[in-house]
């Protein structure tokens, strides 16, 4: 991967955001063309994407939209970057070769090598401070594994790039934020993954990131059952009494305001109406369903335990509808407004 020259530090005012183009081979460069095309995002920051010039310049001619695409070359000044503005869509290009050629809606080992170069450019600017975040559109885990890179997901790559040992995944949709013990993870090996210090690693983080990102002094924190009623003491399953409940005693010794396992089917319903602050899932489908059937659309992840700001999209690659104009915005669109809130707040303390 290229290493190239960054520039200066940035200017006070608006967060400088870094914008990854995700999997080219998806509906990434599609809604962020979409995104930056709305007046709101201009409002609340200043937005760089990372990606493949030919690709945006592509996508900008196929949509029909009036954004004028500008390369930021690497050796300008940040400073300078003040002339783009609404309007305009300006990408830094780091990749090497250039990407010639998206099959679209195919897992490649191109587009999977293109999509983490791009990570690791944003990550490589926001370390530095160069950028103030970094917001991700979707990638394609397969054509990740494709070109060589053996991580599960975003989550994973970026742990690894900023060389972060204990990180979880925090989705936000209406009333709901939900951390999540475990990811992209087979059912059938859950069990065997969920571990007392696993789950009081998820509940520290979702204290911390309740505290640092949302400036709740004393959060609540529920922590989900696995099984069915809670394994009906053991009817159902030990995982409740020998793995969830050690991790809920321990978290509580630590002074954090802990309850469980709480059986899901509930659990979720009262989060929604205020009870927690924060629901600890045990794994993904568990935590994304209530979270989807609330808020489709307007999810955000956010990744705590991370020494940069980065929020995400909530959706994959959809390559199914890649190139027919149908990728909505809109969780792009809630992800950067919540990236540039997360960065004047920590402005604000810093």
């Amino acid at each position: 991967m290229t290493k190239i020259p960054l520039p200066g530090q940035q200017a006070k005012g608006r967060p400088l955001l870094a914008m990854t183009m995700g999997d080219p081979a998806g509906i990434g460069p599609e809604i962020i063309v979409k995104a930056l095309a709305s007046e709101a995002i201009w409002c609340v920051c200043r937005p760089v994407v990372i990606g493949s010039l030919s690709v945006f310049q592509n996508m900008v001619q196929g949509l029909g939209s009036s954004l004028r695409v500008m390369a930021v070359p690497w050796d300008t000044p940040v400073p300078e970057w003040s002339v783009m503005k609404k309007g305009t869509l300006p990408v830094i290009d780091p990749l090497s070769p250039r990407l010639k050629t998206v099959r679209l809606g195919r897992a490649a080992a191109s587009s999977g090598a293109a999509s983490v170069a791009c990570i690791h450019t944003a990550v490589q600017l926001a370390l530095a401070g160069h950028v103030s975040g970094m917001v991700t559109a979707p990638i394609n885990k397969e054509a990740m594994h494709m070109a060589g890179y053996d991580f599960r997901g975003h989550t994973e790559l970026l742990a690894d790039l900023t060389h972060s040992k204990r990180v979880a995944m925090m989705l936000l949709g209406g009333p709901l934020k939900i951390v999540f013990a475990t990811t992209h993870l087979s059912i059938r090996d859950l069990p065997q993954a969920l571990t007392v210090s696993r789950i009081s690693q998820a509940i520290r983080l979702a204290h911390h990131g309740l505290q640092e990102y949302f400036q709740i002094v004393a959060p609540r924190i529920a922590v989900a059952a696995l099984n069915p009623h809670a394994g009906e003491r053991g009817l159902f399953g030990q995982e409740e009494r020998l793995v969830i409940a050690p991790a809920v005693k321990r978290a509580k010794r630590l002074g954090i305001q802990t309850v469980g396992p709480l059986p899901a089917d509930t659990l979720f319903g009262e989060a929604a109406r205020g009870s927690y602050d924060a629901v600890v899932a045990m794994y993904h489908d568990q935590g994304l369903i209530p979270l989807k059937l609330m808020a489709f659309g307007k999810c955000v992840n956010v990744t705590i335990g991370l020494p940069i700001v980065r929020t995400s999209v909530d959706h994959g690659t959809a390559y199914d509808i890649v190139g027919t104009g149908q990728a909505s915005p809109q969780s792009l669109i809630e992800a950067i407004h919540l990236a540039a809130r997360l960065v004047q707040r920590r402005q604000s303390l810093s």
